[in-house]
């Protein structure tokens, strides 16, 4: 049932201007620009922070290679220096002569010889063309992959070894992110090229029986991944350069 209307005077409501609604509109507006303005100013860039990152990445990569090249000139001076001091010092000869045969095991000396090129690459396949079954995820080169042929090639008599251009010892870490891999603070994109130095055919025979190596090669068969692996007469890998002592691990007694 409708509600009877009163017959009571009702007071009088003032009228609603237009501009008592845009005026508290304008000022508000007005005041998130000036905010982003602000914010432009002190930051420098409207662009988003996924930018920045990338931008930063990119520095970082710069820098790292600058400084790699200056700990190399650093550290030739530093064994031209240690060489001097040790003619005519017994002590000091005597250390760097063991300094010396540790050398290739840690990987401070440069190598040359037989071995093979591995080169894993993403699938030029696009979105819209991966088979059923499969997702974006699998057309991807994974830090797996790339950790499964640096396991396959050492277990299987490898000498040495680089990961793209930096030489690899066992103390080093290969890690992605995204697709994009990241040794000793710079950043590679695919294809992944990881190159040894031992037994040829001792290497490829490791490479063939190796589980997760076979696993991503049924990936290289159903979406197209890359898996090239050539054998090489001879190889030169240079030196390693960084730090072989441990920072954060301590031995157990």
């Amino acid at each position: 049932m409708l509600a009877k209307h009163s017959h009571a005077a009702s007071p009088r409501r003032p009228r609603v201007s237009i501009w008592t609604i845009l005026v508290p509109v304008i000022g508000l507006v007005a005041g998130l620009l000036f905010a982003a303005s602000s914010s432009t100013a002190t930051n420098g860039s409207i662009r988003s922070d996924s930018d920045s990152i990338a931008d930063r990445i990119r520095s970082g990569t710069r820098i790292n290679e600058d400084q790699t090249r200056t700990l190399d000139a650093l550290q030739a001076q530093v064994d031209a220096l240690t060489g001097e001091a040790a003619k005519g010092n017994a002590a000091v000869d005597d250390l760097t002569n063991r300094a010396d045969a540790l050398a290739p095991g840690a990987g401070r000396t440069p190598v040359v010889g037989p071995g093979i090129e591995v080169s894993l690459n993403d699938s030029k396949l696009r979105g819209d063309q991966i088979p059923k079954g499969f997702t974006v995820d699998d057309i991807v080169v994974h830090q797996q992959d790339v950790q499964a042929v640096v396991n396959a090639l050492w277990a299987s008599g490898a000498e040495a070894m680089m990961l793209m251009d930096q030489r690899v010892i066992s103390t080093s870490a290969v890690r992605c992110v995204g697709n994009t891999l990241i040794l000793k603070g710079r950043v590679y994109s695919p294809p992944y090229v990881i190159t040894a130095i031992g037994d040829t055919d001792a290497m490829l025979a490791g490479l063939a029986k190796d589980k997760q190596v076979r696993i991503y090669r049924q990936y290289v068969s159903a979406v197209g991944l890359g898996y090239d692996v050539r054998p090489r007469d001879e190889v030169s890998l240079p030196a390693y350069s960084g730090s072989i002592t441990t920072t954060w691990a301590k031995p157990l007694n």
